[in-house]
């Protein structure tokens, strides 16, 4: 089905309104009231009809008086009434928009991590903001809106007809002119409408992207380049925003015309039949007013279609998201409150993509508390190893196990628990240090976090920032170094006191002299656990228990710096080529 479809879609709609489930009253409430409204909509005009025939020709002054308070009573408690309706389809769109975005981000946070591989993060945000607010649209601006408005319609066109029905269908001979105005009307701002959140979408990826690589932009003066391909994608945005102002421009003076040419009629039929006393003049009086009335949902009634189908279209995007089962699909229930940190891999295969394997075959086994280095050229698998590890992706074939367990015994959130990483690309959220290495768990006290960073040597370049824990990083921890990111990481690891820890080209992108400091609390960090060091400077694993050398998915050579370099292998390779940029260097 197309997306100029969708609105005919009723099981999309019937998802969408599921989610108002546990506010069923607050729905009923509102279709209560849009028929209460509709029945009050010809209440008003009657009266008026009623005054003029009965006591304005009679001259019944007190009489007049008294149905005047009337009908100011009865519009105080319409207006009462509509300012009600209103707030609770409102508040029952947002109550919606507020339980489905916490869904979909939920869902978000439990994917797997080759669902962010393959999904834009643009994307993502578009989906858990934009769409989900045009969803609210459906409550606030469409299906229950509408409904009120086809109500009110219907009602007036019964209560014209029964006052007079000749009168009405004149009234009505302009109507064919409208529905094939509204009909125009709704395809044009149907296809603008979708080339602006196509627009916006691009927007939002477009400068997403760029602020997060505004270093690359300026470091090779692209400024220019990227600017006019800004102004493309915003020049889009701008002309779809324009057709749709333009058929908004052209409907409504049109809308106006057509009901005019009623009122026209009106008055010339009305004229002749109340000259031939078929008719008084409260009842002209009172078919001004119904055509008013009548016009003035017909003029949003199309827009309100847009809407309601804008927003459906927005909702199974969202749906797209919230039915991914890219999530860990299987799930131990063993959680010891403690593990020795034995880790085995045996004979273990891997792909990102099927038919294209990363690792082949691989074993080894890591005994409680030691230390084992994993080298190799870029592309060697050897982040795989630690990716699998925490489940992060699933294997293939073969088996991991922890303590001689099997790691899809576990349960997932416990096992990771107990195993810190620590990445070559350190991330910083927004917000203090204490904020950053506690990842806001208040039950981490900052005493707790100070001595973890006495233990790496940290705290003393902690406390010599402004505000010392409390300073704030910013977005991305921008305003600090690459080593002093490195170094926040390892207290971030440290502090769950983990009985596994991976290392990822720590030390990769720091200076030499920050490199010794990250090394000494390197050597606090391993002591007594498990530990998977992944390094291009070879110098940082010296000291592993164990070295395995990886090639194509496949380990080559293992044993420990001695005896690799005594074999004269792959690692003495790699090794003399290290030494040898250290001597260019000095």
């Amino acid at each position: 089905m197309s997306e100029a479809k969708k609105i005919f879609d009723f099981r999309l709609l019937r998802r969408i309104f599921s989610f108002a489930a546990p506010y069923k009253r607050g729905f009923y409430f509102s279709m209560l009231m849009s028929v209460v409204l509709a029945a009050l909509a010809p209440l008003r005009p009657y009266l008026i009809q009623y005054s003029v025939d009965k006591y304005i020709n009679n001259n019944l002054l007190n009489a007049l008086i008294s149905i005047s308070i009337i009908q100011l009573v009865i519009l105080l408690i319409e207006s009462g009434l509509r300012f009600w309706f209103l707030y609770r389809i409102s508040w029952l769109g947002q109550s919606v928009v507020n339980d489905m975005r916490k869904g979909t981000f939920r869902k978000i946070l439990f994917q797997n991590i080759g669902f962010y591989d393959r999904t834009p993060i643009g994307t993502l945000t578009t989906r858990t903001i934009n769409d989900i607010e045009a969803v609210n649209d459906v409550f606030s601006e469409g299906i229950i809106s509408i409904i009120a408005d086809v109500l009110t319609i219907i009602a007036i066109i019964i209560v014209m007809f029964i006052t007079d029905w000749r009168l009405t269908l004149i009234c009505l001979i302009p109507f064919p002119l409208l529905i094939v105005a509204t009909y125009y009307f709704k395809e044009s701002v149907n296809k603008s409408f979708q080339r602006v959140r196509n627009a916006v979408a691009a927007i939002n990826a477009f400068v997403q992207e760029h602020l997060t690589g505004m270093y690359i932009v300026q470091a090779f003066a692209a400024e220019s380049r990227e600017m006019s391909k800004f102004k493309a994608i915003n020049k889009e945005h701008r002309n779809a925003n324009i057709k749709a102002i333009f058929a908004y421009s052209v409907f409504f003076p049109i809308v106006e015309i057509i009901l005019a040419l009623s009122m026209g009629l009106l008055v010339w039929y009305g004229a002749v039949r109340m000259l031939n006393y078929h008719v008084t003049p409260g009842v002209v009086i009172a078919f001004v007013m119904y055509l008013n009335l009548l016009f003035r949902p017909l003029r949003m009634m199309a827009d309100k279609f847009n809407v309601l189908q804008m927003g459906m279209i927005a909702g199974e995007r969202v749906f797209t998201v919230l039915d991914s089962d890219e999530h860990l699909k299987s799930n131990g229930n063993y959680a010891p409150s403690q593990i020795s940190g034995r880790v085995e891999f045996r004979d273990v295969h891997f792909s990102y993509k099927p038919g294209t394997p990363v690792l082949k075959g691989i074993s080894f086994e890591i005994p409680a508390g030691k230390t084992m280095a994993v080298v190799g050229h870029t592309g060697a698998g050897k982040t795989s190893i630690i990716s699998i590890l925490n489940r992060l992706y699933e294997i293939e074939s073969g088996s991991i196990l922890i303590d001689g367990k099997e790691l899809h015994g576990y349960d997932i959130y416990a096992l990771r628990e107990h195993i810190g990483i620590v990445l070559q690309d350190v991330f910083l959220f927004s917000g203090t240090i204490y904020e950053n290495i506690t990842l806001r768990n208040n039950d981490i006290p900052l005493s707790k976090v100070e001595d973890v960073c006495k233990l790496l040597g940290i705290h003393d370049f902690i406390l010599r920032l402004p505000s010392g824990y409390n300073y704030d990083v910013m977005e991305r921890g921008n305003t600090l170094s690459q080593g002093q990111r490195q170094l926040l990481s390892f207290a971030r690891a440290l502090i769950y006191n983990p009985s596994i820890l991976i290392l990822d080209e720590a030390t990769s992108s720091v200076d030499s002299e920050s490199e010794q400091l990250i090394q000494r609390a390197i050597d606090t960090m391993i002591t007594g656990r498990t530990s998977i060091v992944i390094a291009h400077r070879l110098s940082t694993i010296r000291r592993a228990d164990e070295i395995i050398v990886m090639d194509k998915g496949q380990i080559i050579e293992r044993g420990n710096h001695a005896s690799l370099i005594a074999a004269g292998g792959e690692y003495y390779k790699l090794y003399t080529a290290v030494e040898k940029e250290k001597e260019k260097v000095m």
